[in-house]
């Protein structure tokens, strides 16, 4: 998987202008072609994607190659497979959100994140495996089976993102589709060695996205580089009047500096992981990013953001509660599951529930429909939502001191499938790092930024004010020419990193 050799490695803007390249052997088909191979060889060791879509994926194409044919440009992905997530709706493909509750659902529509990319040219190729319903940090909790990390199959890849950072990682698709509620592109992102974004909330369409928390759920790209993240959101982003949530950014500028001389760098001591089981190795690599970035000019801002420690429980009161509500419609009377043993109304939903849900997903359900409830709604609810607004403005008042804030990812790179799965707590706090950008609604991008001592990739978080995505992106490409740490495919017959 080294170098250029096979067109489906190389940058996605030379891919798809190779594409739109009449004169250009290259074909949509052929990328297709390629990539499905891929997945067939590589998937049985990962289990990436849930089902592939080789018939669409090749229609797409045919489709793409006819317009460059005809003298017609396909778009700026053209050609380029995608694979997407499997709570975002791709019309007559079947859609689980990993979960047997959904058993038979195919979704009539497209989500709009989805059509956007179609139209913009890309061609997909399957949907990948998640938690199930998005709840959870390792990909474990699929009702269809974990998915396995590329960098050694006997570790998770995270989640709950899981299927998509692994199919990126592998080099099946050079572009995914992910989710984050709470971390679920970045934290996979870390674990796997590539690139994941979650943009400012409402910069990307819900629609068609599957509800786990509506405040915080926002779709987002998963790629290679910051280059081929930043194709991605360009193709889907923008207002739509199926998401009343969607609204138009006021784009951040970065300023009068070039490269990383004079970026005003933040440094939380609430992100710090030292003191995290595990957690020191990794602060070892980031505490040797700042230094890199002091010695190329970058100036350090240190900073205390008090309320980041209250992120974990405040995030698990707002979004169980916010998937309690939104749980509640699958009950086996319109779509999915339906138990055969009911004889009353009430049996046919609690045991519909029972079957089709898996224990993650009813521990969540259980949390929020408490932490709702008459009497617990002032002490709990309405008591985290007022610390996620001091939070908000908590972040606001650090961007007025800096551009950009860094932290790792997570706390310690991939752990062992099954190390976690009995612990909910353990894995809660693998998400330490992320919940606050959701609850903030603001943008924040995983890179690669270093390898732990076993060799598995370690992940760097810039954060940045709503809006700023663009710049966050430049940054992340200015870092990676800094610290010469960028996406390195692993050896999948050894399981290990190249």
């Amino acid at each position: 998987m080294k170098g250029f050799d096979n067109p489906l490695d190389l940058p996605v803007a030379t891919m798809a202008a190779r594409v739109r390249d009449a004169d250009d052997p290259l074909t949509a088909s052929e990328l297709v072609e390629t990539s499905l191979l891929r997945i067939e060889a590589l998937d049985p060791a990962i289990h990436a994607f849930l089902c592939t879509t080789p018939d669409l994926a090749r229609a797409q194409a045919e489709a793409v190659d006819t317009a460059v044919a005809e003298g017609r440009d396909p778009g700026p992905l053209a050609g380029v497979p995608l694979a997407v997530k499997d709570n975002i709706a791709v019309p007559g493909v079947p859609l689980t959100c990993a979960s047997k509750i959904l058993g038979g659902y195919v979704p009539p529509t497209w989500a709009t994140s989805v059509k956007r990319a179609v139209d913009a040219g890309a061609c997909i190729v399957g949907k990948t495996n998640l938690d199930e319903f998005a709840m959870g940090s390792s990909t474990e909790n699929s009702a269809f089976g974990a998915t396995r990390n590329p960098f050694d199959t006997s570790r998770v890849p995270g989640g709950s993102s899981g299927g998509s950072a692994a199919a990126v990682a592998a080099g099946m698709a050079p572009l995914a589709l992910g989710s984050d509620t709470g971390g679920s592109i970045r934290q996979p992102a870390a674990l796997c060695g590539i690139v994941g974004l979650k943009p400012t909330y409402g910069r990307v369409s819900r629609n068609g996205l599957v509800a786990f928390a509506s405040s915080l759920d926002q779709v987002g790209p998963m790629a290679r580089s910051a280059a081929d993240a930043r194709a991605l959101l360009e193709a889907i982003e923008g207002t739509d009047a199926a998401d009343a949530t969607t609204r138009r950014m006021s784009e951040v500028a970065r300023g009068p500096q070039t490269g990383l001389d004079g970026l005003r760098v933040g440094w939380a001591r609430e992100f710090d992981v030292r003191d995290v089981p595990g957690g020191a190795p990794t602060q070892d690599v980031v505490d040797g990013v700042r230094t890199l970035l002091e010695d190329g000019g970058a100036t350090s801002v240190d900073l205390s953001l008090p309320l980041v420690e209250a992120s974990i429980p405040v995030y698990y009161i707002v979004a169980p509660a916010e998937a309690s509500s939104n749980l509640a419609r699958y009950d086996g009377v319109r779509y999915g599951q339906r138990t055969a043993d009911a004889e009353t109304l009430q049996q046919l939903y609690a045991r519909t529930r029972d079957e089709g849900f898996g224990e993650e997903v009813k521990r969540r359900i259980l949390i929020g429909t408490f932490a709702l409830s008459s009497g617990y709604a002032d002490a709990y609810y309405k008591r985290a939502m007022a610390a996620r607004g001091a939070l908000r403005v908590a972040f606001q008042e650090a961007f007025e001191t800096c551009d950009v804030i860094l932290s790792a990812t997570t706390p310690t790179p991939a752990f062992a499938i099954g190390e976690k799965a009995g612990d909910p707590l353990a894995m809660y706090l693998c998400d330490v790092l992320t919940v606050a950008a959701n609850l903030a609604g603001i943008p924040a991008v995983s890179i690669p930024c270093g390898r732990s001592a076993e060799g598995l990739p370690v992940g760097l978080q810039l954060w940045g004010p709503a809006g700023s995505e663009g710049r966050l992106l430049d940054i992340a490409e200015d870092l990676a020419d800094a610290t010469g740490h960028r996406y390195l495919a692993p050896s999948l017959e050894t399981g290990r990193t190249a």
